[in-house]
């Protein structure tokens, strides 16, 4: 019989302080709803383990409640949980490049292009970095089409030694 009277008080205690409580509990969470809702089930878990604030003749059960629910926000707060977690509405900005890297490899390819022969560095120059087709590049140097492929294949051996002695690798 006992434990159907502490039922009735539970009730009735939710019943008069669990809308105060639960605004109360927002404006801890900064509006959180999840959190405040965690935050009065909590309180009200605490309130139905210490049964004599269920007997409310012996003091005002609001402020028992109000002051649970504010240590227990506090004491989340203070957790190492709650400093861990950071909410955000947008992700944290990348950083941006700065272009030191790719001119060093700009210059390391330029060196590097300066030690291949002048037919070398045409036929790349034409082919690589003027976007010209072998055919294109054949006809504007007035050789081969046959030429230009082996020109540019040895061109681009003598490139990738030239730039490995650089200390440039894949």
């Amino acid at each position: 019989m006992k434990e159907a009277a502490e039922d009735q008080l539970m009730r009735a205690l939710h019943d008069d302080h669990a809308a105060a409580l639960w605004s109360y509990a927002l404006k801890l969470t900064s509006g959180d709803r999840a959190h405040a809702e965690d935050l009065v089930q909590e309180t009200l878990l605490r309130a139905w383990k210490h049964p004599r604030v269920l007997d409310q003749s012996q003091g005002s059960a609001r402020a028992w409640l109000f002051t649970v629910a504010r240590r227990i926000a506090i004491d989340g707060w203070r957790s190492a949980a709650s400093r861990s977690e950071v909410t955000t509405d947008a992700p944290p900005e990348l950083p941006l490049p700065d272009g030191t890297e790719r001119a060093l490899q700009g210059w390391l390819v330029a060196e590097a292009l300066g030690e291949l022969s002048a037919a070398h560095r045409e036929v790349l120059g034409l082919c690589f970095f003027q976007g010209y087709s072998v055919a294109d590049a054949a006809q504007r140097l007035g050789i081969a089409p046959g030429t230009v492929k082996s020109r540019t294949h040895y061109a681009l051996r003598a490139l990738k030694l030239a730039l490995e002695e650089r200390g440039v690798t894949q």
